[in-house]
């Protein structure tokens, strides 16, 4: 096993829940939010296991997970901008339970967290089908047109499963504005993949051809 790696992710992990947890609870001001647990819960457990396996057996891609650092001047605004927008959703999420704002109904939140584990389970096959995913827009070495699975249906499925995810983050946190700020992450991850796509364009062999045979970048039949 890396030691290295493993401290890394174990580190950045552990800084997430706690990060989260104060986005969260400290807005709320109390943690007799069940709400708030249920998505903790949906959102941790799965990844650290993720993490264990990814560890096992494939650390090149863990390694390449955890390197968030953009060298486009445009994907950093873009992250920027999704750093906004989740704090400003699980804000306001802690806020509707300070203040007593319309929530959803328990069993929304249910629907919510079930939609956000089988995001999670598609998330997983995206990694299992492309060893080239990292968290940055960059064309590495050795790397070839993935148009297989996932990628036979639409351009971009971690975008796809990352939209499912993310819109049903506040669904599960039970809040209505929180629902609204999200979907700001329509036009953000638009303006990414389009950006992605004219740098794979430009330095991945057989990329545009791949363009061309499947039409849809993010929802079959939409965009």
């Amino acid at each position: 096993m890396d030691k290295k790696l493993f401290t890394a992710a174990l580190t950045k992990y552990a800084l997430g829940v706690v990060l989260v947890a104060l986005i969260l609870f400290v807005p709320a001001g109390t943690l007799r939010w069940w709400q708030g647990w249920l998505f903790m819960a949906i959102l941790f457990v799965p990844m650290f296991v993720a993490g264990l396996v990814m560890m096992a057996k494939a650390p090149d891609l863990l390694r390449k997970r955890l390197d968030a650092k953009e060298d486009e001047q445009e994907q950093r605004t873009v992250v920027a901008l999704s750093a906004l927008m989740f704090l400003a959703a699980f804000v306001v999420a802690g806020l509707t339970v300070r203040f007593g704002w319309p929530l959803f109904p328990a069993w929304v939140s249910w629907v919510g967290a079930v939609l956000f584990l089988a995001a999670y389970a598609l998330y997983a096959e995206v990694l299992r089908e492309n060893a080239y995913l990292s968290r940055t827009i960059e064309v590495q070495e050795g790397q070839h047109v993935v148009d297989t699975g996932l990628y036979g249906i639409v351009r971009h499925p971690m975008y796809s499963t990352t939209l499912l995810l993310f819109l049903s983050m506040p669904v599960v946190l039970g809040s209505p504005f929180s629902c609204v700020i999200m979907l700001a992450y329509l036009p953000i991850i638009a303006k990414r993949i389009l950006n992605e796509e004219e740098v794979l364009a430009a330095g991945l062999e057989g990329y545009p051809e791949y363009m061309t045979r499947v039409r849809w970048r993010l929802i079959p039949h939409v965009w």
